[in-house]
């Protein structure tokens, strides 16, 4: 058994002013209330909300402030995402701190969430880091996980967990609580998918064991979320099997086919080339493909069984 301590804290997100105080103040109190937790993780954007114009530089003011608190209560401290400003472009950025309160990875989000994000820029490099005599763990943010490659690439540079903050304000929150269910299993991981209320999303943080059970799945107010986790069961679990079944990582490494979709050749990619552009959709558009409605005119000659089904606009 190798046992780990992780807090998840689901709290309220503000966009008009900085939430690092607040974010100060529910460290305090979930370390007075559990000392016995190691590592602490907050949502996407928790500490200046989903507005790009509170961009900080790194590092920085904000990202000091972090590794003070990180160093008072010797603990990991993932302090969930912020808008960097790099100069010529924005990224979403998570620090990983550890417990001296030193800033040992910096992750920019690969998949911001086009074309409604399309101030922020996307990363190119993953992010993984060792816990000295836990294992290891890899960092994904938010829209990152609707790509499976992000995850399957974290697991096989070794992540046996994932650090997933998120910021999720939409009606889209129970397709992504499936995704993370569907992450942790395929790729017998641990999945931490930690969201913000308020500005900052509608809750539903969930975790996920590597069989695919929930651990726990929040509501829509805030909370604080202690959980000790087993890195011998991921262990256990890839030697052995999703509850003793299916060994998808080895399937995966013992594959008798590579896959033309990541080729970028003018064949693998004619289809998607066709969707047309990535662009956010306007009030009675066709998010960019052709119409094939007829012409006003032509709905007069048309029976009206084959009219039901044109929408104005």
């Amino acid at each position: 058994m190798t046992p780990f301590a992780i807090a998840g804290i689901q709290m309220r997100v503000s966009a008009s002013h900085e939430n690092i105080p607040a974010m100060a103040h529910k460290l305090d109190i979930t370390m007075t209330r559990f000392p016995w937790v190691q590592m602490v993780m907050f949502s996407e954007l928790a500490a200046f909300g989903p507005l790009p114009g509170h961009a900080q530089t790194l590092p920085g003011p904000a990202e000091a402030a972090f590794q003070e608190m990180a160093a008072k209560h010797k603990v990991w401290l993932l302090p969930g995402s912020m808008f960097e400003d790099a100069g010529d472009r924005i990224y979403n950025t998570a620090p990983v701190i550890d417990p001296d309160g030193r800033v040992i990875s910096r992750y920019r989000k690969m998949f911001p969430f086009q074309p409604y994000e399309n101030h922020v820029a996307s990363g190119t490099e993953f992010s993984v880091f060792d816990v000295p005599g836990i294992g290891r763990f890899g960092v994904s943010i938010c829209y990152d996980m609707w790509f499976p490659e992000t995850s399957r690439t974290l697991v096989s540079m070794g992540a046996e967990v994932i650090l997933h903050p998120t910021m999720t304000d939409t009606i889209d929150r129970d397709v992504e609580l499936s995704i993370a269910r569907a992450t942790a299993v395929t790729n017998q991981c641990y999945f931490f998918d930690i969201n913000g209320v308020g500005d900052g999303g509608v809750g539903s943080s969930i975790i996920v064991g590597p069989a695919g059970y929930i651990i726990h799945q929040a509501g829509g107010g805030e909370e604080t979320i202690p959980v000790e986790i087993n890195l011998g069961r991921v262990r256990r679990e890839r030697a052995m099997g999703i509850r003793s079944l299916g060994q998808p990582l080895k399937s995966f490494r013992d594959r008798p086919v590579e896959f033309p979709a990541y080729q970028r050749s003018e064949q693998s990619e004619a289809y998607l080339k066709s969707l047309g552009p990535l662009v956010k959709p306007h009030r009675g558009s066709l998010a960019g493909m052709k119409s094939q409605q007829p012409a006003p005119q032509e709905l007069d000659s048309l029976p009206p069984n084959q009219t039901a089904g044109f929408v104005g606009g």
